[in-house]
């Protein structure tokens, strides 16, 4: 057989890898749409995970029509409430913020994520960005939207998190409309994904602290003389005496976890509103009760419980075949062991 070569497990292209500077993720990329105008994101807070039996609609499959058991994570998804409207210009050096409108009335609980807007002429702030797309140089409308935390129990805090969400699809003009048509509204997570699409997730993940390279990197243990001398979770070499320099790309202690991290392909089992249907018995651990709207996803997500979570129209869906699931059960069984 051939021999094993294995310098580290995991990828460099996260390098470097340090605590990211907000636990709320940032998007740079979004799929691309041509239908009419649409919101390509929402946000939520993990709860905790569960499974469902449902029916195995995957074509071709061993199980197609049989009941299958499957884990799912709950993300409680109270509506967002929809802040200002956020125009961008592009130039060489790329996309710049042109303005912003903000609604009447904001959330109180704002004031302690931004400062307020005071005096805002939101007449001729509109009257601007509608004739900078006449001229067409507007080339993305973004919304600010932000959560709200005050109506969940299970987390801790009343500030709520603010985010931009890109409005696709359609004519610059339609999604101008489209946008100050939601302007000061609440929007739902049903009214931006379907049960059955695939999604794209991403947070913040758990985090770790300083860990060594075994654990960091998945280098092997040392053998032999060298594990007796105490060096066996040690790094075999930090490389050459000349250049007198330690390469980055050496498997070395430092940071692990609280890192952004996608998850690519996620597919949504189940939206609801019916919280009897999902809580089970003592709540789920280290959360409560639900008392908003959830969603169920297939499989696990990034982060701990009570992170925030973000969702995006699947940027690379492929050949995945949107189909309505068949649940036919949620498991309220205890999660407290």
């Amino acid at each position: 057989m051939p021999k094993t070569h294995r310098p580290r497990s995991g990828s460099l292209a996260f390098s470097p890898r340090k605590r990211a500077k907000s636990e709320v993720p940032k998007y740079k990329s979004w799929p691309k749409y041509a239908g009419k105008p649409v919101l390509q994101g929402f946000a939520g807070y993990k709860v905790g995970m569960t499974h469902v039996i449902m029916v195995d609609d995957h074509k071709s499959s061993p199980n197609e029509g049989k009941d299958i058991m499957i884990p799912v994570t709950v993300v409680e998804v109270p509506s967002m409430k929809v802040a200002a409207i956020r125009a961008y210009r592009k130039d060489t050096y790329g996309k710049h913020p042109m303005t912003e409108v903000w609604a009447d009335s904001l959330s109180e609980t704002l004031a302690g994520r931004i400062t307020m807007p005071k005096n805002h002429d939101r007449e001729g702030t509109i009257k601007a960005i509608n004739d900078a797309v006449a001229a067409d140089s507007v080339t993305e409308i973004m919304l600010l939207m932000h959560t709200t935390p005050e109506i969940i129990s299970g987390i801790p805090k009343k500030v709520p998190d603010l985010m931009e969400i890109r409005v696709a699809g359609g004519s610059m003009g339609e999604r101008l409309a489209y946008a100050e048509s939601l302007l000061g509204t609440e929007v739902d997570f049903a009214s931006v994904m379907k049960e059955g699409a695939y999604a794209d997730i991403t947070a913040i993940t758990t985090g770790k602290g300083t860990q060594g390279a075994v654990k960091r990197w998945g280098i092997s243990l040392r053998k032999r003389k060298h594990s007796r001398g105490k060096k066996e979770r040690h790094i075999g070499t930090l490389g050459p005496w000349t250049p007198h320099h330690v390469r980055w790309q050496v498997p070395n202690v430092g940071q692990m976890g609280y890192q952004q991290r996608t998850e690519y392909n996620k597919r949504i089992i189940k939206i609801g509103e019916d919280i009897e249907a999902v809580n089970p018995e003592g709540g789920f651990l280290h959360y409560g009760l639900v008392r908003n709207n959830y969603v169920l996803v297939k499989g696990s997500i990034p982060g701990p419980v009570k992170r925030i979570i973000r969702f995006r129209p699947a940027i690379r869906q492929g050949e995945h075949q949107v189909r309505v699931p068949v649940v036919e059960y949620v498991s309220q069984k205890s999660k407290q062991g």
